[in-house]
């Protein structure tokens, strides 16, 4: 799994932040000794071979900083709108290496300039240089690489579910769904044209399945002429038996027993937005391009039922005022809520009939960003007198009545930058000027629970998607982290120092931030927490170029993962998609790609989107 750069949490703890003014605050927690994170790389050019790690112990979160240490870089922009990013590449996935945390309020009056030179941000949760997942194309551009996973079955497009896997049954072989093929019939071998993975074209996905692997249920490829550069995939989402993911325009619904689709919304312009999770009774709001031309801001939304298909309401979102920026907006749900979050400004809707529930609030801190499911957490921007110095809060937001239940002020410079968690609340923040880093525990009252602190040498990693966004930012969405009640559960970064890539979970008291244990994936093999699973830590043990990809737990107490299912090794090539996301459900594993692309319409229409495994 090729991860970002180096990556160490501190060692000790953070300080106590100052209550922020204005706001009714918990009682304050104790501060620990502070500690130190570590530098990430300079976005988005990928860090030679070899580059050097992040320094040792720095003073520690609150210590105070010689004036002008946080000088503008080179990509120092114009005074803007509170809430705007400032520097291109303003936001990286964490987890960066280290340096002294976020704690203690420093005084900011509004003090606004006039004038505004446009805000850009490094893609929220774009992955580091060199990328995020595991294989051996992962780490790449998607758009450069994306031709070469094109084409790996060369079928007409649609789904092929896999007959075979019975030892007493003759000859199966795939069978699409828009074009069933004769069980009876020979299949013909492909001769080849360069583009091929050189697997017949109708051959058996499960000829070469050993005793004690999974069998490959269903695949299906690309049928939807894309534009070019290809499209996100929004998704997937799971209801009932149904598994649902969206891309360009529309959204489909799939069986998950054998993947033929059981509907499809068309959709009048590009999806640009869509939350984590739906609602508990299988609603979900997405945001739609309200035109196709280049001006088209992602300004509508669109509720759809995903156990039908069918689309409910639809309302555009208003702009407030000059600054309200629709170019990327980010989604979440909480209950029957669904947010409506972009720089410096917010709107929420109630999902089952689209009434809008509260917009901006007053007073100095605006939120611009969600993160849903359980609990309905805010990160929120104050005014300030410097944009390259911002000022944030982490809140906890009523759904009904979009009222603060709590605000979280860390040291000003620090900005809320993912929600790995939201109950427990683990959340991440950077610091761009000084390109620091550091995740920190919340208790369900919004004082400092714990910040984590891994042992030397530890280099943790998380994937937090492709989220190319300019003026908009998701907390939710990383993968490559669980949590339960009191631990949190992390990958490390690759380690290549042995014959093969490997890796580890780590596990984090939550209320000490101290390591728990270490699980150590299998040799020469790299995996990643996918969630919590009756009460063990749900993993993908990734593919290698000979061993096919596993679902596999570990226990609350650590230990070696334990296979739940393992899939073929026989078709791992199929399986190392360029860069993809994996769902658990019903004993059976769904593997489906988050881009499509491809360097000319005939790979693209034979690109691999979906993939699922079963007993």
């Amino acid at each position: 799994m090729t991860q970002p750069p180096s990556q160490q949490p501190p060692q000790g703890g953070f300080g106590a932040p100052q209550e922020p003014q204005g706001t009714p605050q918990p009682s304050q927690p104790q501060s620990p000794p502070p500690v130190p994170p570590q530098a990430p790389p300079t976005p988005p050019q990928t860090p030679p071979a070899g580059a050097p790690q992040a320094p040792g112990a720095q003073p520690g979160y609150g210590y105070p900083q010689a004036p002008g240490q946080a000088a503008p870089g080179p990509y120092a922009q114009q005074p803007g709108p509170y809430g705007a990013p400032s520097g291109p590449y303003a936001q990286q996935p964490g987890p960066y290496a280290q340096q002294p945390g976020p704690y203690g309020q420093q005084p900011g009056a509004y003090g606004q300039q006039p004038g505004y030179g446009y805000p850009q941000q490094q893609y929220p949760g774009a992955p580091a240089p060199g990328g995020s997942g595991g294989g051996p194309f992962k780490g790449k551009p998607a758009v450069i690489i994306g031709a070469a996973l094109a084409a790996l079955l060369v079928v007409g497009g649609g789904v092929f579910l896999v007959t075979s896997g019975d030892d007493d049954k003759k000859d199966p072989v795939s069978k699409s769904s828009s074009a069933p093929v004769d069980p009876s019939g020979s299949a013909e071998v492909d001769q080849g044209d360069g583009k091929g993975d050189g697997r017949e074209t109708d051959d058996d996905l499960n000829a070469g399945r050993k005793e004690g692997e999974a069998k490959v249920l269903w695949l299906a490829k690309n049928d939807v002429d894309l534009p070019r550069n290809g499209k996100e995939v929004f998704g997937p989402w799971i209801v009932g038996d149904t598994i649902v993911k969206g891309m360009y325009r529309s959204v489909n619904g799939y069986s998950m027993a054998d993947g033929k689709q059981k509907w499809s919304l068309p959709l009048p312009a590009d999806m640009c937005a869509a939350p984590g999770n739906p609602t508990a009774d299988g609603k979900i709001v997405i945001g739609v391009m309200n035109g196709t031309t280049d001006r088209a801001d992602c300004a509508d939304l669109q509720m759809i039922d995903l156990n039908t298909g069918k689309a409910g309401w639809k309302t555009s979102v208003k702009k407030n005022g000059t600054w309200d920026l629709l170019t990327d907006i980010g989604l979440a749900i909480s209950g029957d809520t669904v947010t409506v979050g972009r720089t410096s400004n917010s709107n929420a809707y109630r999902v089952s009939d689209g009434k809008e529930l509260f917009g901006n609030p007053s007073g100095n801190c605006k939120p611009f960003a969600f993160a849903g499911g359980p609990k309905l957490i805010a990160a929120a921007s104050c005014r300030t007198d410097d944009v390259n110095n911002p000022q944030h809060q982490v809140q906890e937001i009523d759904p009904a009545t979009g009222k603060a239940k709590w605000s979280y002020q860390p040291e000003r410079g620090w900005e809320i930058d993912k929600v790995y968690s939201v109950n427990p609340l683990v959340v991440s923040l950077t610091q761009r000027e000084k390109k620091k880093w550091g995740i920190l525990a919340l208790k369900e009252n919004g004082t400092l629970r714990s910040q984590l602190i891994s042992d030397k040498g530890d280099k943790l990693s998380v994937e937090c998607g492709h989220d190319f966004a300019v003026f908009g930012e998701k907390l939710e969405g990383c993968s490559g982290v669980a949590a339960d009640a009191n631990t949190f559960y992390m990958m490390t970064e690759d380690d290549t120092s042995g014959t093969g890539r490997t890796n580890k979970v780590i596990a984090f008291d939550l209320n000490t931030g101290k390591t728990k244990w270490k699980s150590a994936a299998p040799a020469e093999r790299t995996m990643k927490p996918l969630r919590m699973e009756g009460g063990n830590v749900l993993v993908y043990v990734e593919p290698s170029y000979d061993k096919g990809g596993a679902i596999a737990t570990i226990a609350p107490t650590g230990g070696a993962p334990k296979v739940l299912l393992q899939h073929p090794d026989s078709t791992t090539r199929i399986e190392n998609f360029f860069s993809s996301k994996i769902t658990y459900a019903g004993g059976r594993s769904f593997i489906v790609s988050d881009r499509v692309s491809a360097s000319n319409d005939e790979e693209e229409k034979e690109q691999t989107t979906m993939m699922a495994f079963g007993k």
